[in-house]
């Protein structure tokens, strides 16, 4: 059964120096929440892996937790780039970052290929791009059947997956619904996970299209209510299209950035126990 904590409690146990960590989430139910408390705690030397890093990953590097990113796309969505991720590749500040680019369905079949205990994933969508020349962890595979030249990418297996759901039930079952990318995959591919919720009920009640990652397959859930804003949760909260917009500015300038760190992370206080 999973075990429910703080939030605070959850990344200081399971978020450990020098991990590979992956905060999923697609346009919603992104761990904001959960990230700014790993700034918090000051990790360091992470290999962060998301499909899609925005603005919470443009926060972690740019507050030095990060020595490497896998990804598939970077930006502030709707808005622009990630300048916090741009400086560090280009400028080494706070500290170089190394990256390894995939594709969208590259990064989903690694999480695909180790949440089923596989060493790796195949796949067509490379053959023809420039990536494999730039990311080693792509390679061309014969098809034993047909002859056919394809693609492996090896497994993901994070370290640590954190997500955020709309509920949990006590026992630590998590369900989640509306539009859904790989947090099902990304925590089963898992050695550790953190969920972070906006409630905990008595008991999960269906809803249509939800999914339920069972207590078995979760290591930590703790209650935080807004924990993807700025990004939304279904029926819960909308997205707030200012704070990306803002953030662009704040982001800009290392000396904003480093005043809106101190101002609303790392003075902010969480609970403990």
């Amino acid at each position: 059964m999973a075990r429910i904590t703080s939030l605070a409690a959850a990344v200081g146990e399971l978020v450990r120096d020098g991990d590979t960590l992956a905060l999923e989430g697609f346009t919603h139910l992104i761990p904001v929440a959960a990230g700014q408390e790993i700034i918090r705690q000051r990790k360091r030397n992470l290999t962060l892996v998301r499909m899609t890093p925005d603005i919470v990953y443009d926060q972690l590097i740019g507050a030095g937790c990060a020595r490497k990113l896998i990804f598939s796309w970077g930006g502030n969505p709707g808005v622009g780039s990630l300048h916090r991720f741009r400086e560090a590749v280009q400028q080494a500040w706070p500290a170089a970052l190394e990256i390894e680019e995939h594709s969208h369905a590259g990064m989903a079949n690694r999480y695909v290929a180790g949440a089923s205990g596989l060493p790796f994933a195949v796949l067509r969508g490379y053959v023809g791009t420039d990536l494999p020349t730039v990311t080693d962890t792509i390679k061309p595979i014969i098809c034993p059947f047909t002859g056919e030249q394809l693609t492996a990418v090896p497994a993901l297996n994070p370290d640590v997956t954190v997500i955020h759901a709309q509920r949990a039930d006590r026992a630590g079952n998590v369900q989640l619904w509306g539009l859904l990318g790989v947090q099902k995959e990304a925590v089963l591919a898992a050695r550790r996970s953190l969920v972070t919720v906006e409630e905990i009920v008595e008991e999960l009640t269906p809803v249509p299209g939800a999914i339920v990652l069972p207590a078995w397959a979760v290591t930590t859930v703790a209650e935080v209510p807004g924990g993807a804003h700025p990004s939304y949760a279904q029926g819960y909260s909308e997205r707030d299209n200012d704070y990306y917009a803002a953030w662009d500015t704040i982001s800009r300038d290392r000396d904003s950035f480093t005043r809106w760190l101190d101002e609303n992370v790392y003075t902010a206080i969480t609970e403990t126990v």
